[in-house]
C-alpha cells in the first residue's frame, strides 16, 4: 500500500483505512468546505472535525465522535466541561504526532503520564530491513490498536503513523517509495460517511464482528453514581473494549423548544399588546364620560382588573417547552438481560370516599390498570384509601383481587392497552390489529366472559349495600364490620396481594394491593382527602417505603401502561433527577360528548399554561396523575449545587487579601446563621437517639448527612413519634429496616394512621399534604416549589392517565366551586403566594403562575359588573365610552385585534384547535359569574367568621348509557346569577333596538356599540342557555322563577332611582303643535 508520506489510521469499522494528509512535520492539516482547519479528535477510529464543531460537540451535544460514538477526551487548550473529572489526562494534538520530541520529553504532570507511556512503547519486536539507514527515526512508532499492540494481528495490517520526513529513513514495514510530489489535501465532508470517499475495503472484516458482539456482552447499566463493578482496584476499567459512550448512557429525556417561528412573534405580539394595553388606558382614563360617570368609573376599575389578572396569566407563558423520553435508554440503563431489573420502586395511592358517589366498578378498573402496569412487578405497591371505611369498598377490592390473578397475565402476555379491562373492551378498533399470536381471540373471549361475572358481582355488592341491615354490616366470619360508624371506627389495613400472597394463574408473582382505612375519632381535626393522603404516605413508608409515589383518584386509571416509566425518565436521570419533586401528567378524560360544552376537558390549561411553566421552574400539581419524590414530600429543601472554588488573585499586595479574606468570613458567618434561623429543622445537634440508632444499623443506604442534621427533638417534632417512620425518611433510596417482620411492620403501620399522630408534629404544614384549604393540590406543590425543588410536565403520545368527568352543569359547577373555594382559602392564609416564600428558591414567573391561580375568584367580582354594563347601557340610552375619534377607533380596533392574534398564536404553539379555545372562554364566564362568586363569599365566611361549608364529592359517572347524564339537572343556586345576567342583557337588547325603531335613523349608530356589548355576553351564556333547555328534564321552574323576579327587581329599581336624570325632575319642552 502506497502512503506517498501521507497518515494512515484505522477506523472503527476494523475493516477500513482512512487516510489524511499530512505536512511536513508530522501534524494534520485537513480543512472542510468552510475553510476550518480540521483534525483528529478521536483516538478511536481518527474521524476528523474542525476545532469549533468540536468545541460545540463537547459543550453542547453528546460529547461524542459523530461517527463511534466514543466519548472525546479533552485536548490540551480546550475548555473543561461537565465530566472531564474523570478522565486521567488530556490530549495535546500539538505534540501528539511529533515522536523526537515524545522521546526526549518525559511526562512533567501526573496527568500526563498514561499519554505519555502510550506513546512510548517498546518496538524492539518490529523486525527492519538491515540496509535501511538507522539514523533516521526512532522505532517507536504507537500501533492504533485500542491503545496496545496486538500479536494476533498481521503485520500488514497494522495502521501506522508515517509522517513525511522519514521516508528515506528506517521503516517498519518495507514500503514502496516514489519520487513523485504528494498530491494536494482531499476535501472531506465530515457529515458524510468516510466510505463515499473510497476506504473500507481493506482489512479487519472478521475483527470487526467480534469487536462488535464483544461490545454488546460488555454493555454495561450505568447507574446515578456510575458503574463500579467493571473498575479494578486502581479505579480504571478493567476491560479495554467497554464502549466509553454507548446508548445506555445517554440523557433519559430531552427538552424540546417550541420553534422560533412559532414563539418569536407570539412574545412579539405580547410586548405589542402592553404597549397599546398602555394607549388604551391612556385615553379611556383621559376621556371621562360625564353624563354617566358612574358606568365609565365601573367600567374603568374592571378594565384595570382584567388588565392585571392578564399580567399574571400572560407572562408565566413566555418560555413554553415540549419535552420527549427515551424508553429504550431506560431500560438499558437499569435492565439487563440475566439480572434483576434496578428502576426504583414506586408505591401507588388510590383515594376514595364515598361508594356510592364513585362506583366500585370504577375503583375496580383504576386498581386493575395499576396491578397490570408495564413495570417491575416486585417493584409496584397498590395502596387503596377507603377514607368513608365502607365495606362495599372492601368486599369490591377482595373480589378485585381475585380477577387481578387472571386480567394481569392476559395484559402481560399480549401488551394489552389500557390495563383497564371496561375501557378495554369498549374499544371500537380492530382489536386483531399487531396481534400475531395464535390462542389471542380465544384467550380474549375468554377473559371478556371473565369481566362480564365479575361485573355481576361487584353490581350485586352495590345492590346489597343499597339497603343497610339493622344490625348493621358483619363479616363473613360474623364480627361487625369496624367501620360501621364512619366518624368513629379504628384503623384498618388488609393486605390481598402481595409477596407470599396468592400468584396469578401461571404461578407468577404479582405486585402488592393494600387497603388502608385511617382511624377516625369524635373531636380530632381529619383533614378531608389530604390527610387521607398523609396516612397514606407513612403507612407505605413502613410497609414497602418505595422512594417515588404515584397518586391517582378512583376514576383515573392508567390509560398508557409504560407511564411509569415516562416518569422515571424524568426522576432517575442522573444529571437532573435529583433536583426534581414530582412528574405531574395532564389529565384527560372519557365520557365526555363532541362539543364539550361545559369545557370539562381543559384544554387551554393543560396544553397551553402547563407548558409554559415547565419551561420555568415546573408545573402545578394538579391533583392527580402526579409521580412524587419522597424526599420532596418530607419537607426537605431540593439538592444544591455545588459552586467551584473561589478564585485567588494575587495581583494584590498581601494586607489586601488579608482584609478581604476577613470580609468573605465575616459574610460566611452571617450567611450560615440565616441559614440556621431559615431552615427549620437543619441545626446541627445530638446525633440519632439510641432507637434509631439501632434501627440505623441495620439499614443500608441511610444518609447520614441528613441524620446529623436531624436532632431527635426536631425529628419527632417533624415526623411523630415512629422510630420506624422516621428511620425510613433518611432512605433517600427507599427500602425497609432489615429484621423486620410483616407482623412487627403491620403493627407499626396501625401506629402511623392513628388520628392522634399528627398531633405536634409538622405534618400538613412542612410535611406531606398541606391543610389549610380543600385545594391541597396547588398549596403542596407552592411549598415544593419554594423548597427549591422543580416540576416536570410529562406529555406521552399515548395519554398515561384517564378519568371521568362532570358532563352536566350543576355538578361541573359544584366542582368548579371547590376548586375556586380552595384558592380563596390560599389567598387569605399565610401560605399566600403573593407574600409568602421571598427568600426561598421559587422563581418570579412561577410565583406570577401561583397568584394567578390563587387571585381568580377575585375577578367574579368586576366581570358580573362588566357583564351588567351593557344591559344598563340599553335601558338607559347611555354608553361607557364617549363619542370616539379616529385616533381611539385604531386604538380600540388594534386592542381587539392584538386579542384575537395572541389567542390564535398560543393555539398554534400548545395544539389547540378553535372549538376546544373558544369553549374555554365561555366557560370562563360562565363560571366566574356563579361558581367563583360564590367560593369568594364562602372563603370569605369561612376565614372571617369562621363559617365552614362541607364539599360534596363529584359524583363519577357509571354505565348508565353514553352521555346519559348531559342534560340532567339539579336544582343549584349557582344557576341563578348566570341565569339572570342572560335575561337582562337579553331585555336590553329588546328594549334597545325598540327605542332605536322609534326614535328614526340617528339612533342606530350608538347603538351598534351596545348592542355588540350585549351580543359578547349572550355569546359567551350561550352553553348555560342551551343546558338549561336540557331536552330531558327540561328548565327547573324554580330557577326561572327566581331569575325573572330579580332582572324584574334590578329594573324597577334602576327606573325609580335612575342617577342619570337631572334633578329637578323631567324637563317638559313645549312641542311645535297648537293644539287648538
Amino acid at each position: 500500500m502506497d502512503t506517498k508520506g501521507r497518515l494512515v489510521a484505522g477506523s472503527h469499522n476494523r475493516n477500513e483505512f482512512v487516510l489524511i494528509n499530512a505536512d511536513e512535520i508530522g501534524k494534520m492539516k485537513l480543512r472542510s468546505r468552510d475553510g476550518e482547519q480540521q483534525f483528529v479528535a478521536c483516538n478511536e477510529c481518527a474521524f476528523p472535525v474542525c476545532r469549533p464543531c468540536y468545541e460545540y460537540e463537547r459543550r453542547e451535544g453528546n460529547q461524542a465522535c459523530p461517527q463511534c460514538k466514543t466519548r472525546y477526551k479533552r485536548i490540551k487548550g480546550s475548555p473543561q466541561v461537565e465530566g472531564d473529572d474523570d478522565e486521567d489526562g488530556f490530549d495535546d494534538l500539538e505534540h501528539e504526532f511529533d515522536y523526537n520530541s515524545n522521546v526526549q520529553r518525559a511526562p512533567q504532570q501526573p496527568g500526563e503520564a498514561p499519554f505519555a507511556g502510550r506513546l512510548h512503547r517498546s518496538a524492539s519486536n518490529i523486525t527492519t530491513p538491515s540496509e535501511m539507514d538507522s539514523s533516521g527515526l526512532d522505532t517507536e512508532i504507537p500501533l492504533l490498536t485500542y491503545g496496545q499492540e496486538d500479536d494476533t494481528i498481521s503485520a500488514d495490517k497494522h495502521a501506522l503513523i508515517i509522517p513525511p520526513y522519514i521516508s528515506r529513513g528506517k521503516r517498519v514495514h518495507p514500503m514502496p517509495y516514489t519520487d513523485s510530489p504528494s498530491l494536494p489535501p482531499r476535501p472531506m465532508d465530515p457529515k458524510k460517511d468516510l466510505a463515499v470517499y473510497g476506504y473500507g475495503t481493506v482489512a479487519w472484516k472478521e475483527r470487526k464482528e467480534e469487536w462488535k458482539k464483544k461490545q454488546n456482552e460488555k454493555l454495561q447499566v450505568v447507574k446515578h453514581e456510575g458503574d463500579k463493578g467493571w473498575l479494578s482496584n486502581t479505579g480504571e476499567l478493567d476491560d479495554p473494549d467497554l464502549p466509553k459512550m454507548d446508548e445506555g448512557r445517554q440523557p433519559l429525556s430531552r427538552k424540546l423548544p417550541i420553534p422560533s417561528s412559532k414563539i418569536s412573534p407570539y412574545r412579539i405580539i405580547i410586548l405589542v399588546r402592553l404597549v397599546i394595553l398602555g394607549l388604551f388606558f391612556h385615553y379611556r382614563i383621559r376621556h371621562p364620560v360625564h353624563d354617566a360617570y358612574g358606568l365609565w368609573l365601573t367600567s374603568i376599575i374592571c378594565e384595570i382588573w382584567f388588565a392585571v389578572s392578564w399580567i399574571f396569566d400572560q407572562f408565566p407563558k413566555w418560555c413554553p417547552i415540549e419535552r420527549e423520553t427515551y424508553l429504550d435508554r431506560l431500560s438499558l440503563r437499569y435492565e439487563k438481560d440475566g439480572k434483576p431489573s434496578e428502576l426504583a420502586a414506586v408505591d401507588i395511592y388510590v383515594s376514595t370516599v364515598d361508594p356510592m358517589k364513585e362506583p366500585p366498578l370504577i375503583t375496580a378498573n383504576t386498581v386493575l390498570s395499576i396491578l397490570a402496569v408495564d413495570y417491575p412487578l416486585d417493584q409496584v405497591t397498590c395502596y387503596v384509601s377507603d377514607d368513608g371505611a365502607a365495606m362495599l369498598t372492601f368486599e369490591a377490592l377482595s373480589e378485585t383481587s381475585e380477577f387481578a390473578r387472571k386480567w394481569v397475565p392476559f395484559c402481560k402476555k399480549f401488551n394489552i392497552e389500557p390495563p383497564a379491562p371496561e375501557w378495554y373492551f369498549l374499544q371500537k378498533v380492530d382489536y386483531l390489529k399487531d396481534k400475531v399470536h395464535p390462542t389471542f381471540v380465544r384467550e380474549r373471549r375468554a377473559m371478556k366472559r371473565e369481566y362480564e361475572e365479575f361485573k355481576v358481582r361487584i353490581n350485586g355488592l352495590v345492590a346489597t349495600a343499597q339497603k343497610v341491615p339493622e344490625e348493621d354490616w358483619t363479616m363473613q366470619d360474623g364480627t361487625p364490620w369496624p367501620g360501621n360508624n364512619v366518624r368513629d371506627h379504628p384503623g384498618m389495613i388488609q393486605v390481598f396481594l402481595g409477596q407470599n400472597g396468592p400468584h396469578d394463574v401461571e404461578g407468577n408473582e404479582l405486585p402488592r394491593l393494600i387497603y388502608v382505612s385511617r382511624e377516625k375519632r369524635p373531636g380530632y381535626e381529619h383533614h378531608k382527602k389530604a390527610g387521607a393522603m398523609n396516612s397514606l404516605v407513612r403507612v407505605s413508608a413502613v410497609i414497602s417505603n418505595a422512594p417515588y409515589l404515584l397518586n391517582v383518584d378512583c376514576d383515573h386509571y392508567i390509560n398508557n401502561s409504560k407511564a411509569l416509566r415516562e416518569a422515571m425518565c424524568f426522576m432517575m436521570d442522573p444529571t437532573s433527577g435529583k433536583n426534581i419533586c414530582y412528574v405531574q401528567f395532564p389529565q384527560r378524560f372519557d365520557g365526555i360528548d363532541r362539543h364539550d360544552r361545559y369545557s370539562n376537558r381543559n384544554v387551554v390549561f393543560f396544553d397551553i399554561n402547563m407548558k409554559g411553566l415547565d419551561g420555568i421552574q415546573g408545573p402545578i400539581y394538579v391533583g392527580t396523575g402526579c409521580v412524587f419524590r419522597r424526599q420532596a414530600l418530607y419537607g426537605f429543601d431540593a439538592p444544591k449545587k455545588k459552586k467551584p472554588p473561589a478564585k485567588t488573585c494575587n495581583c494584590l499586595p498581601s494586607w489586601c487579601c488579608c482584609c478581604c479574606s476577613e470580609s468573605r468570613k465575616k459574610n460566611r458567618k452571617g450567611k450560615s446563621e440565616d441559614t440556621k434561623k431559615t431552615s427549620k429543622g437543619r441545626e446541627i445537634s445530638t446525633p440519632l437517639p439510641a432507637p434509631l440508632n439501632n434501627i440505623e444499623e441495620g439499614v443500608e443506604g441511610i444518609d447520614s448527612e441528613k441524620s446529623a442534621l436531624m436532632p431527635r427533638i426536631n425529628l419527632e417534632k417533624k415526623f411523630g413519634q415512629s422510630p420506624v417512620f422516621i428511620s425510613s425518611t433518611l432512605l433517600e433510596e427507599g427500602g425497609v429496616p432489615l429484621g423486620t417482620t410483616s407482623a412487627s411492620l403491620l403493627k407499626e403501620a396501625i401506629h402511623v394512621i392513628s388520628c392522634g399522630y399528627e398531633d405536634k408534629t409538622e405534618w400538613g404544614k412542612e410535611v406531606g399534604w398541606i391543610y389549610g384549604s380543600v385545594t391541597e393540590d396547588i398549596l403542596t406543590g407552592f411549598k415544593m416549589h419554594c423548597h427549591g425543588w422543580r416540576s416536570v410536565y410529562c406529555i406521552p403520545k399515548r395519554p398515561a392517565f384517564k378519568g371521568s368527568a362532570p358532563i352536566n352543569l350543576s355538578d361541573r359547577l359544584h366542582q368548579v366551586l371547590r376548586w375556586a373555594l380552595g384558592s380563596v382559602e390560599i389567598l387569605l392564609s399565610k401560605h399566600c403566594p403573593i407574600w409568602y416564600g421571598y427568600r426561598s428558591g421559587l422563581k418570579p414567573l412561577e410565583r406570577f403562575s401561583y397568584i394567578a391561580s390563587v387571585i381568580y375568584p377575585l375577578t367574579s367580582l368586576p366581570l358580573i359588573a362588566y357583564c351588567t354594563l351593557p344591559a344598563v347601557c340599553l335601558l338607559t340610552g347611555k354608553f361607557i365610552v364617549p363619542e370616539i375619534s379616529n385616533y381611539a377607533s385604531i386604538v380600540f380596533m388594534a386592542m381587539f385585534i392584538l386579542i384575537a392574534v395572541t389567542s390564535i398564536l398560543e393555539m398554534q404553539w400548545g395544539g389547540v384547535n378553535l372549538d376546544d379555545w373558544w369553549r374555554n372562554e365561555q366557560f370562563w364566564v360562565i363560571g366566574g359569574t356563579s361558581s367563583h362568586l360564590f367560593a369568594l363569599f364562602q372563603g370569605l365566611l369561612k376565614v372571617l367568621a369562621g363559617v365552614s361549608t362541607n364539599f360534596t364529592v363529584t359524583s363519577k359517572a357509571a354505565d348508565d348509557g353514553e352521555f346519559s347524564d348531559l342534560y340532567l339537572f339539579k336544582w343549584t343556586s349557582l344557576l341563578i346569577p348566570p341565569m339572570t345576567l342572560l335575561i337582562i342583557n337579553i331585555i336590553g337588547v329588546i328594549v334597545g333596538v325598540s327605542d332605536a325603531i322609534n326614535n328614526g335613523y340617528e339612533s342606530w349608530g350608538p347603538l351598534f356599540g351596545k348592542l355588540f356589548f350585549a351580543f359578547w355576553v349572550i355569546v359567551h351564556l350561550h352553553p348555560f342557555l342551551k343546558g338549561m333547555m336540557g331536552k330531558q328534564n327540561g328548565l327547573p321552574t324554580i330557577i326561572v322563577v327566581w331569575s325573572i323576579l330579580l332582572a324584574s327587581i334590578f329594573s324597577l329599581l334602576w327606573v325609580r332611582i335612575n342617577p342619570f336624570l337631572a334633578k329637578g325632575g323631567i324637563v317638559l319642552e313645549v312641542c311645535g303643535l297648537d293644539c287648538d
